[in-house]
């Protein structure tokens, strides 16, 4: 027999547990012209890109922290196909491929999220996210109406959104998902697939609203986008550029605004100012827009071999958070200043009514007002590039720099500038560890193989991707030709040549086991020509190729249908004439025999016998020491300068390739330094093996540990004091506290200002860490610094002529004045 009261109280106990289970509230999301709508609420929405796989879980909390700091409120990541499945049927959701947990852990900071399904994602990864398996799908074209892709990727999908709603992490389950993404730039391609492109869309969109319509999709860069998706921007000007939304139902949203560029190996540095990205992303939201998103507002680390062709292991480094996670200043506090901003104007915004006035040919005026007026917010625009003006508003004049959006959410008092960088400027130290000591260098050598030792044969080399299937990036290919001594040069200087002609990406040649050379394309081009001098023997010679993939493409329509490796091997320079060996019968090998044996792991280094570290630094050279963990807790790195070409781990996890040999124009490797995860480091004897192709010393590896321990700020006269000052209460813009404009500075990781390193009032050049004074200063400007600042773990240096001159030593009393302000945190 039931007891009643018991009942009742299990049964309210069972309440309890379940609601204090729920992630929080069901979210219903619609939208309009206007907006975004969560829950009846309209919103701005400030969003970055991060990407699970670029990270390690234990960074994960710190970065989320930092991206709300920054006052996003959105999160937006890609679904990676190519590592959830890298073999058919057999899913990966562990460790760095967690997504749920990702997912989870940006929901409980408060933050919602955009689901990027792909599951073409490009994004610079292997395949454009693509598994390599799906390539070799019989009939499959990519991305096409195609009924072997259709039913794969709606299987994939499928798969992705049943997890999700298994999870309960879409927003009307209580979730923090509050849109999703199927394809991605699809227009770029479209036309090359004809009708069945305009078919493959409408198919992609209807399959995606069919398996879930709890929250809105979205297509980025399509403008014939299916009426039950929204069509978005991307780009870098979407403000310019972006001519609407397929419908006037539906928002405008930014969906990936590029901080800079991703780079490829040869490319120089890749920047964009946080000036130009705020003044981009104010006039996108004086023109209706409603969401930004950064791409990538934390790049990361292409770990492994999960980069696409040639590009390079550190990703969008340049971001507002750094390859390390670092604030990258003043890109960082510049745009959480710009948010701050457009977050005061939030009502007007959303529920005033716009009106644009043209003041000039490159002044224009935007404003949002409700209530005749008593709601009001104003972009104060100029898009001249060169000329400063000052514009006439509602009785007041504004000053406008060059190229800048002021923001006045009360259509009265300037808040922030688009030019006028108030945040705190940072530059990041590569600083060499005490502890960290590579010790006990040892080498092994791979061996060169001939025809007779593999096992796979052809008439002609096999193509390369079809050949490793993306399980390594390399692939022996070897055969033999019998010379006659007569056919050799008679001169002793005269040598033959061999030709080998590849479509890409990269190869090593070797005569007799004889090292003759290495070639490579480029990121543009990746078909290239080796011809290498070679002294031939009479009789029997051999001909090793090592063929590599520096990763898979990533863009562009029918890649299935691409190819790579050693296409025509000629010799030239014999008595008899050129020599075409393109069809003599070749052997082939997928990988070396290191990577067989896992040399890069604890384990599998002891199944060869090492060496002592020599002179003899060759191609095809294994490197293994041993170091102990850096002190502290700051980011690691490895300085790879005084090696070439090859790929890193450590304790037998794979940092990705190195390459930097390979330089830009500027005679500069595009990227010197390798990140080692702390997560991935023990506190002693960890393993680092180094498996170089071409030739390096790896006694010169350095282990450093990386900072922004270096901060600046740099104050104008026509600054506006810090965003932080005000704040929206009762409809009205009011002082939080006495805005008074002045150089702020912040110590990152509490520590303290040990050093005043650089002070000037007046003029002067360079920029963080690298400042010259100009003709006008101030030593008195110096004393004050000192006094507010030292020993402190922030400052506020007010800007202020009384108290930063000697007014009867100011040797320029008639030119604008600039506070520039450089310490060192200790």
């Amino acid at each position: 027999m039931i007891d009643p009261p018991k009942f009742m109280f299990f049964s309210i106990l069972a309440l309890l547990i379940a609601n204090a289970n729920a992630h929080s509230p069901r979210a219903a999301v619609t939208y309009d012209g206007r907006s975004m709508i969560i829950n009846g609420s309209r919103e701005l929405l400030f969003s970055g890109s991060f990407h699970y796989t670029r990270s390690t879980p234990e960074m994960w909390p710190e970065l989320i922290k930092k991206a709300k700091e920054g006052g996003l409120n959105l999160i937006q990541t890609y679904v990676f196909w190519s590592i959830h499945e890298p073999v058919q049927g057999h899913l990966n959701f562990e460790g760095n491929y967690d997504v749920v947990k990702f997912i989870k852990m940006i929901g409980d900071n408060g933050l919602w999220v955009t689901l990027r399904l792909g599951p073409y994602i490009e994004a610079e990864w292997n395949l454009g996210g693509f598994p390599y398996w799906l390539k070799e799908v019989p009939n499959i074209t990519f991305r096409s109406y195609n009924e072997p892709f259709m039913y794969h990727m709606k299987k994939y999908s499928e798969m992705v959104i049943n997890l999700m709603k298994k999870e309960k992490l879409f927003a009307d389950q209580g979730g923090p998902i509050i849109m999703a993404q199927i394809e991605n730039e699809y227009n770029n391609v479209q036309l090359s697939y004809k009708e069945d492109g305009e078919k493959y869309i409408r198919w992609a969109a209807d399959m995606a609203v069919s398996l879930y319509n709890g929250v809105p999709w979205i297509m980025c860069k399509q403008k014939n986008a299916p009426n039950t998706v929204i069509s978005t921007c991307n780009g870098r000007h979407c403000g310019d550029t972006f001519t609407g939304p397929n419908g006037p139902n539906k928002p405008s949203l930014w969906t990936e605004n590029w901080t800079a560029q991703y780079r490829v190996y040869g490319d120089p540095p890749s920047q964009r100012s946080a000036e130009d990205l705020a003044y981009a992303v104010a006039k996108f939201f004086a023109k209706n827009g409603t969401l930004n998103n950064y791409y990538m507002y934390h790049g990361g680390t292409n770990f492994g071999r999960t980069s696409s062709s040639f590009v390079t292991t550190r990703y969008y480094d340049e971001a507002p958070l750094d390859e390390y996670g670092l604030k990258r200043e003043p890109k960082f506090g510049h745009l959480r200043d710009l948010h701050r901003a457009l977050k005061l104007s939030k009502k007007p915004l959303l529920w005033g009514t716009p009106k644009l006035q043209r003041v000039s040919q490159n002044v224009e005026i935007t404003t949002y007002e409700k209530n005749g007026g008593t709601i009001c917010a104003a972009f104060l625009t100029n898009n001249s590039t060169k000329v400063a003006e000052t514009v006439e508003f509602r009785g007041a004049e504004y000053y406008l720099p060059p190229r800048s959006v002021s923001i006045l959410p009360n259509c009265k008092t300037v808040i922030f500038n688009s030019q006028a960088v108030v945040a705190q400027h940072s530059t990041r130290n590569f600083v060499v560890s005490n502890t960290a000591k590579l010790r006990g260098w040892e080498i092994w050598r791979e061996s060169v193989p001939t025809h007779d030792k593999l096992e796979v044969k052809s008439v002609s080399p096999i193509e390369l991707y079809s050949f490793t299937k993306d399980t390594s990036d390399y692939a022996w290919y070897s055969t033999s030709i019998y010379i006659d001594g007569k056919d050799l040069p008679m001169r002793q200087n005269d040598l033959s040549v061999l030709e080998v002609a590849s479509l890409g990406h990269a190869l090593l040649a070797f005569v007799n086991g004889q090292y003759v050379g290495f070639g490579h394309g480029s990121n543009v081009e990746k078909s290239h020509v080796l011809k290498s001098p070679v002294t031939f023997k009479a009789g029997i010679n051999h001909i090793s190729l090592l063929a590599m993939t520096v990763g898979l493409p990533n863009s562009g329509a029918f890649m299935e249908k691409r190819f790579a490796g050693p296409k025509a091997i000629l010799i030239q320079g014999l008595m008899s004439g050129t020599l075409d060996i393109s069809s003599n019968e070749w052997a082939q090998q997928v990988g070396v025999n290191g990577e067989k044996m896992e040399l890069f792991s604890e384990k599998g280094s002891k199944k060869v016998e090492w060496a002592p570290l020599d002179g003899n630094l060759g191609p095809l050279t294994w490197y293994k020491a041993y170091f102990d963990a850096p002190e502290g807790k700051e980011p690691v790195a490895l300085r790879m300068t005084s090696m070439q070409k090859g790929v890193i781990w450590v304790n037998g996890i794979n940092l990705g390739r190195y390459w930097v040999s390979y330089l830009s124009a500027t005679k500069k490797p595009t990227q010197e330094e390798y990140h080692v995860p702390r997560a991935y480091l023990k506190e002693k004897d960890n393993l680092l093996v180094v498996m170089e192709e071409t030739g390096g010393d790896p006694q010169k590896i350095e282990v450093l540990m990386v900072n922004r321990n270096t901060i600046c700020s740099v104050i104008t006269e026509y600054h506006p004091p810090a965003v932080k000052s005000w704040e929206r209460k009762d409809n009205k813009i009011r002082e939080i506290f006495d805005p008074v404009k002045a150089a702020h500075l912040t110590c990152p990781d509490n520590k303290v200002i040990g050093k005043v390193e650089f002070v000037s009032f007046g003029e002067n050049e360079g920029a963080c860490g690298a400042f010259t004074p100009g003709q006008c200063d101030s030593a008195k400007a110096h004393k004050v610094v000192e006094e507010l600042c030292l020993g402190k773990k922030g400052c506020i240096i007010p800007f202020d002529r009384e108290s930063l001159i000697d007014r009867a030593k100011d040797s320029c009393p008639d030119v604008a004045k600039t506070l520039a302000v450089q310490v060192a945190c200790t």
